[in-house]
């Protein structure tokens, strides 16, 4: 059964320096608390795995905390690039940043295998794209049964996964509602799971059909985090905070003003953007 920590001492507990961690969720949920104790933790050295890099990775990139980033696409959605993760892999500010970039397809696959303790997740895709030449995990394999040629990728297993979800019982159990990704996949392929949550209830209540119920064993930790998806958005809680998108791209522009507004609004406290 899932154990109900602080947000800080989860954290500190089962990230180590380091580690591969995915931090999944798709526009909404996304894990903005758990990001941000883990910059005001000064964890290094970390592999991060996310099918869209957005704002949160931008902000432990540019905090330091990150060595390689596996994804399948980066940017601040509807607005442009992220400038932290650009000046990282053009630059090397803070720190020299390794990227392997995959496909929306293949990361979903990869997850689903590394859920299924497979070695590797095959699929139909590729064809045609210039990322087969830059990425060597990709690798191509032939059909025992068609002999069709078919695209393989390593299985993503982390050693931590970090989801967001509205609402987790006394028990651990953990309801996902709305918009869902990869959340669950990505649970269970990882070594542990930390879940923030909106609340705790007594109980979950009946889902909506679009829903997703994580039990409480695939769980090592559950923390209570309200907001802790801000300034994206949480179904039946909270909208996105567009706004916050459009101004972070002149924030994250330059490096002093960055470095400032970490400082003010993560490094201070545990409130996080206004």
């Amino acid at each position: 059964m899932a154990r109900l920590l602080s947000l800080h001492d989860a954290i500190e507990e089962l990230v180590h320096d380091g580690d591969t961690v995915a931090m999944e969720g798709f526009t909404h949920l996304i894990p903005f608390a758990a990001g941000h104790e883990m910059v005001r933790q000064r964890k290094r050295d970390l592999t991060l795995v996310r099918m869209t890099p957005d704002l949160v990775y931008d902000q432990l990139i540019g905090m330091g905390c990150v060595r390689r980033l596996v994804f399948s696409w980066g940017g601040n959605p509807g607005v442009g690039s992220l400038h932290r993760f650009r000046d990282a892999v053009e630059r090397g500010w803070p720190q020299p940043l390794e990227i392997e970039e995959h496909s929306h397809a293949a990361m979903a696959a990869a997850y689903a295998a590394g859920a299924g303790g497979l070695p590797c997740a095959i699929l139909d895709g590729y064809l045609g794209s210039d990322l087969v030449r830059v990425n060597p995990n990709i690798r191509s394999i032939r059909c025992p049964f068609t002999g069709r040629a078919l695209a393989a990728v390593p299985a993503i297993r982390p050693d931590v996964t970090i989801v967001h979800a509205q609402r987790a019982d006394r028990e651990g159990n953990v309801l996902i509602e709305g918009i869902v990704g990869v959340q669950k996949e990505a649970v269970l392929a990882a070594g542990r799971a930390i879940v923030t949550v909106e609340e705790v209830v007594e109980r979950l209540r009946p889902p909506s059909p679009n829903s997703v119920v994580l039990p409480g064993w695939t769980v090592a930790a559950v923390a209570v985090a309200p907001g802790g998806a801000r300034p994206s958005y949480a179904h039946g809680y909270y909208r996105r905070d567009n706004a916050f998108y459009t101004a972070w791209d002149a924030i994250s522009r330059d490096r002093e003003r960055f470095a400032a507004w970490m400082r003010e609004h993560v490094l201070s406290g545990p409130e996080g953007p206004p």
